[in-house]
């Protein structure tokens, strides 16, 4: 399990920039629930991360900013009974955040104009549902 982490492409964590916390975990395990330490915390410190090149750190740290506590991100698990297991799964959880961080931004969207036969076709509902509002209305005679 130990080991650099691969978020994407040519970045890779070295396992010395991440921090491990254990503690006893809530919900099932039996009796050993209480003895063993099964809940994991992964901590990463984005910003004095030397596995981040400058461009990619500050696109982390603007799109993770609500998440970050003084440029720390923390990752919990707790699902499994097992602490091998939810370190797998912290790790992935981390992996995932850090990908969707570090994602290039999508093309900006190209501005189109609505056709003119949908324009005409909108026009036309439009006109034959305020016809038929008008019929129901009651006539003074």
């Amino acid at each position: 399990m130990p080991g650099p982490l691969r978020v994407r492409g040519s970045v890779v964590i070295p396992e010395a920039e991440l921090r491990w916390r254990f503690s006893r975990s809530s919900g099932p395990g039996g009796q050993s629930v209480n003895t063993t330490d099964s809940r994991v915390e992964l901590s990463y410190d984005v910003a004095a991360s030397a596995a981040l090149d400058p461009a990619l750190k500050e696109r982390a740290l603007q799109r993770l900013a609500d998440r970050l506590t003084d440029g720390v991100i923390t990752v919990a698990a707790s699902e499994h009974r097992s602490q091998l297991r939810n370190r797998e799964a912290a790790e992935a959880r981390l992996v995932q955040i850090l990908n969707q961080a570090l994602a290039p931004a999508p093309r900006a969207r190209r501005r189109t104009k609505p056709s003119r036969g949908s324009v005409e076709r909108r026009l036309a509902a439009k006109r034959r549902r305020s016809e038929t509002k008008r019929r129901r209305r009651a006539t003074d005679d």
